[in-house]
């Protein structure tokens, strides 16, 4: 039986990819895997039989057999221990692969959300002139360290790896906002994740629930 994941029925992101399924998805068009799809409404994913899923109440979550995760990131590294294509064979690549997995969330996915709920949610405050700058100095800083480590190496550690899916989808919040075209090597980045055949199919996926979704 293939696994099965949930994504939004309507997601906010309007089909843009930037819903944290897409993450999954493509970990599982990079290892091949096949896969199910069921679709949640906002309501539902506060209903008992999602929380018994994802305490959160949150997309995605990842069911297989009796096996049931919740968290992008853990269920990509799952996936990725459990079939080629997404880390290194050798033992210490490996183990810098998955730090990469865990900057990706832990250091440059916060300050971006934050400062782009702040743009979505906070216009309207009387504090939020006043935070912005505070807010895009710690984004500047981040792509920055980014942008020197990555220098003009096609990914961030040798080959793709899982580190490079996660760090991509979190750059791509960035779009429209300007500050990743202050980086080049950054923009160029994201482009080559962008065009890989199994980043293709699983936007593809996506965007087709948006399309189904609008009609």
């Amino acid at each position: 039986m293939d696994p099965t994941i949930t994504a939004f029925q309507h997601s906010p992101d309007r089909g843009r990819g930037l819903a944290r399924d897409m993450r999954v998805r493509w970990a599982l068009e990079e290892t091949g895997q096949a896969y199910d799809v069921r679709l949640l409404s906002f309501a539902e994913m506060k209903q008992p039989a999602h929380l018994a899923l994802n305490p959160f109440g949150q997309i995605p979550t990842y069911e297989e057999g009796d096996l049931t995760l919740f968290e992008s990131g853990a269920i990509i590294l799952h996936l990725a221990q459990r079939h080629p294509g997404l880390l290194p064979a050798q033992a210490d690549a490996r183990a810098r692969a998955i730090s990469w997995m865990f900057a990706a969330l832990n250091t440059m996915e916060p300050p971006i959300v934050e400062f782009g709920m702040a743009k979505l949610f906070e216009r309207d405050k009387p504090w939020f002139e006043q935070r912005q700058p505070m807010l895009e100095d710690r984004v500047r800083t981040r792509l920055g360290q980014l942008s020197a480590r990555l220098g003009d190496a096609d990914w961030l550690d040798g080959a793709f790896s899982a580190g490079d899916l996660l760090m991509v989808t979190v750059l791509r919040r960035l779009d429209g906002h300007g500050m990743l075209e202050e980086h080049p090597n950054l923009v160029a980045y994201v482009a080559r994740g962008e065009g890989r055949p199994a980043y293709q199919r699983a936007f593809a996926a996506q965007l087709a629930v948006f399309a189904a979704g609008a009609t």
